[in-house]
């Protein structure tokens, strides 16, 4: 029980899928505009982070690994992610029209999120069990939420300072995202003085 918690802490704040592994920064600086976008965002990636684990491990494990198709993991993870995607995209259409609306062309991007397919490689390459690779992939996304929620938080912040025009847009969001990763860094020291 205490490797799972590890396990589950590592993955979501000490190596946190954005800030320490720099995987799904498109989403993170297009989405992060406001925090209802985010949480959204958060939530849909949640899912597919979560339920693409799960099949992937089990393609990979049933599949792959028997056969020797080890070439083909790249094209069948996103194959796997993209039909977890579109589930989610409909499900998202149906219960929150407004949420999708407001998501736009970022929800049906979920599939191309290297976070998504970098995770999936991961589990895979680190021989995880099943209970491993499904913890492994639900705290990695709910780090990557955590993250977009307080970055988007800080955007919203940033919305109403005055900031020089140099720096306005883009410059200023990478500044803060880089303080925001130094931030998470500290994570990294407790842990490996513990």
């Amino acid at each position: 029980m205490k490797e799972y918690i590890l396990l589950m802490v590592s993955a979501a704040l000490v190596n946190n899928v954005i800030l320490a592994r720099f995987l799904g920064l498109c989403s993170f600086m297009g989405v992060t505009t406001r925090i209802d976008t985010a949480v959204g965002m958060g939530m849909a990636t949640t899912f597919v982070i979560t339920v693409s684990s799960m099949a992937d491990w089990a393609v990979a494990t049933y599949l792959l690994e028997p056969y020797n198709l080890w070439y083909l993991r790249t094209v069948t993870f996103i194959m796997v992610i993209a039909a977890a995607v579109q589930f989610t995209e409909l499900t998202v259409k149906k219960v929150s029209p407004h949420l999708f609306q407001m998501l736009g062309i970022y929800l049906p991007l979920i599939t191309t999120n290297c976070a998504v397919l970098g995770i999936a490689i991961l589990l895979v390459e680190h021989r995880m069990n099943f209970i491993s690779a499904t913890l492994f992939g639900f705290a990695s996304s709910i780090g990557y939420s955590l993250v977009m929620v307080i970055f988007a938080g800080l955007r919203e912040r940033m919305a109403l300072a005055d900031i020089p025009r140099l720096f306005a847009g883009p410059p200023i969001g990478f500044i803060v995202a880089s303080l925001l990763a130094l931030a998470f860094m500290g994570f990294s020291g407790m842990t490996s003085t513990g």
